[in-house]
């Protein structure tokens, strides 16, 4: 008797089944997020979040709240790769509002992009530098900044009164790249004028 049993229906109770392959909308939602699945292994996000989007739509509570942490994947990485952009402009825009946000690694990310394809983007490279002093790179920061400086004296004006270097004002390093002593001491070289010019030549 213990036998027949054990052998009766305990092993093979997934009951659940058979009732999910009677209903044709749980069987669709479960190939939907199983090929959601699939798709986000291959890091085909677009695909996935289309797919995942479908099951939210479906019976099971269970898959529901799995799809859902799925689609969160999924959307962090397409902001991550950032579509298309009008301008360099409006990808710098993107890059920043990622740094405000505290997703300090994607903006790095866009912003040296933006850094191979646009070199002379005096903006680009004053973002990575205070975005390196947020993350506490001061010589990182500081190379960046005097690059930024040499291709717009402005951005000389402009890191003296911003909080994101603000790890930075009691470096003497960093006190002389905004305020030099040295060399030309006209106005046009303190205060990041026409003097900075001649450094991009």
């Amino acid at each position: 008797m213990s036998q027949s049993g054990r052998v009766v229906k305990m092993p093979n109770q997934p009951a659940p089944k058979p009732s999910f392959v009677q209903d044709p909308h749980l069987q669709q939602t479960i190939q939907n997020y199983e090929a959601g699945l699939k798709a986000l292994h291959e890091r085909k996000f677009d695909k996935a979040k289309a797919l995942f989007e479908k099951v939210l739509a479906g019976p099971s509570k269970e898959l529901t709240d799995r799809a859902t942490v799925n689609l969160s994947i999924c959307n962090q990485n397409l902001n991550r790769a950032g579509t298309s952009f009008k301008s360099p402009e409006e990808h710098y825009d993107y890059a920043i509002s990622l740094s405000n946000s505290g997703d300090y690694e994607a903006s790095r990310s866009h912003l040296e992009k933006l850094q191979k394809q646009y070199p002379t983007a005096d903006y680009v490279w004053y973002g990575l530098a205070a975005l390196d002093s947020l993350q506490g790179r001061a010589v990182e920061a500081m190379k960046n900044l005097e690059q930024a400086i040499r291709l717009n004296g402005a951005n000389r004006i402009q890191a003296r009164n911003d909080a994101d270097f603000q790890g930075l004002f009691d470096d003497p390093r960093f006190t002389e790249l905004l305020y030099p002593e040295s060399g030309d001491d006209s106005p046009e070289s303190r205060y990041g004028g026409r003097s900075s010019g001649k450094l991009i030549s």
